[in-house]
């Protein structure tokens, strides 16, 4: 049975760092496409940044050079490492993972911007 399980949500102040970490079992994603994505209170969920199989980055205009996206093949983990951090920044992070026909979620974790 294949589980994402993120983690390092937290609450942080303005101007903080979090990185979160999203473990992959189950199955192999190495030859996919990985990728986070967050939906914040009232809102819909929203591409945060994904990362190819060749570990090529996206990222969202909102995020572009305040967040990194690597990949860890051996550990298949993904990790998301957000700089700079912004009360509106806040909301539940989740971590995708899609191989051929098949995408998976994880079960997602809270990141919250406040002073």
């Amino acid at each position: 049975q294949v589980q994402l399980v993120e983690s390092g949500g937290g609450l942080v102040q303005p101007g903080g760092s979090l990185r979160l970490s999203c473990s992959a079992s189950g199955r192999s994603f190495s030859s996919g496409l990985m990728a986070w994505y967050r939906q914040g209170s009232g809102k819909e969920r929203e591409l945060v940044a994904s990362i190819t199989s060749s570990g090529i980055p996206n990222y969202a205009n909102s995020v572009r050079g305040r967040f990194t996206i690597s990949r860890d093949y051996a550990k298949n983990t993904v990790y998301l490492q957000m700089n700079s951090l912004k009360p509106e920044d806040t909301a539940v992070y989740y971590c995708n993972a899609a191989l051929f026909t098949q995408i998976y979620w994880g079960q997602g974790t809270h990141v919250t911007v406040s002073s």
